[in-house]
């Protein structure tokens, strides 16, 4: 069962809440006053009720039942059907938790449907110490509640910035999940822009619609609504700027680590190289002299030099001039 909540206003004092839909639009009607029904989570019979009682567009309603509508600013006739997504940020796993609120704003009535999002009694108390916005109708309703998602905004804008700055100092401490932190972020501005890039047309439209209703006079108020949303806008793009160039630094960097890495390597191959290069050489330089000395080790009888008087000079010359031409050659080519 949705909680429906009703408020009843003459020349912005309240005079009922808390009636049936139906009781507080008669009373609304009978006194020249506006009515504002705020339905929590309705479901379809309960928002074909008010339907009815106040003749709302189909598509409208079509458009509020099925939920998770970017924000937008349409008109039917008279009527005109207003989608905002206020916001809050969860430091913890900085994420952007996002919801969602209709309007039906009608000349005497405005029906709001959310979860449960706007403080809506809070609002209502404050819109109540000033009886001058309530006067202005159900438009001054709706001014009060796009001025509190625009302020809900701002610490969800805080919390982001905090992180980014956080993340431009951990780029260059090479911490390991940088990467995965930008591109987590990078997901939230993203869906940020989504819910605040409409803000900007939306507030023109509604300025225009109420310069038709005060006979082209302009909106004050909501162009300074307009402003604000289009800081908020600005901040966000700034963000995703931001974050688009710290993914290209990080990648950079990554690149740059990865080059150092491979140059190490290659460095470290080369001098295996060398050390390859000596240890071949000197095995051979020592392995000419005992080649030698292994033959004549093996003492046959039928070894003419074995009783040649110059036999052992010669084969110690011999594996003299061997290791020395062999020292000579590898020293020229650089091996040793």
């Amino acid at each position: 069962m949705a909680l429906i909540d009703t408020a009843v206003y003459v020349g912005g004092t309240r005079i009922g809440e808390g009636a049936a839909p139906a009781d507080a639009v008669r009373q609304a009607r009978a006194e020249g006053g506006m009515v504002w029904i705020g339905l929590r989570s309705p479901d379809a019979e309960e928002l074909g009720e008010v339907q009815t009682l106040l003749d709302l567009h189909p598509l409208a309603v079509k458009d509020s039942l099925r939920g998770h509508q970017r924000a937008k600013f349409e008109r039917y006739g008279a009527m005109s059907f207003l989608v905002v997504q206020p916001a809050r940020y969860l430091d913890a796993s900085e994420t952007v938790d996002f919801s969602e609120v209709d309007f039906f704003v009608g000349e005497d009535f405005l029906v709001t449907v959310q979860d449960d999002d706007i403080d809506v009694h809070g609002v209502r108390a404050e819109l109540e110490q000033h009886p001058a916005i309530l006067a202005k109708g159900t438009y001054g309703i709706v001014w009060a509640l796009l001025s509190r998602v625009l302020d809900d905004y701002g610490p969800v804008i805080d919390g982001v910035e905090t992180d980014i700055d956080e993340i431009e100092q951990e780029l260059f401490s090479q911490v390991p999940a940088v990467s995965r932190r930008i591109f987590g972020l990078q997901r939230e501005v993203i869906d940020l822009q989504h819910a605040t890039s409409p803000l900007i047309d939306i507030f023109d439209r509604m300025q225009a619609v109420l310069s038709e209703r005060a006979d082209g006079r302009e909106s004050p108020a909501f162009r300074e609504l307009g402003d604000r949303a289009g800081h908020v806008v600005d901040r966000v793009d700034a963000f995703r700027h931001t974050l688009d160039n710290a993914l290209t630094v990080h990648a950079s960097l990554v690149e740059q680590e990865n080059n150092e890495a491979m140059r190490r390597m290659t460095e470290t191959g080369l001098q295996q190289n060398e050390q390859v290069k000596k240890v071949s050489g000197w095995a051979a330089i020592l392995f000419a002299p005992t080649l030698v000395g292994t033959i004549y080790g093996m003492n046959f009888d039928n070894m003419p030099e074995l009783h040649w008087t110059f036999g052992y000079p010669l084969a110690l010359l011999a594996m003299l001039a061997t290791s020395l031409t062999l020292y000579a050659i590898f020293k020229r080519r650089g091996w040793l």
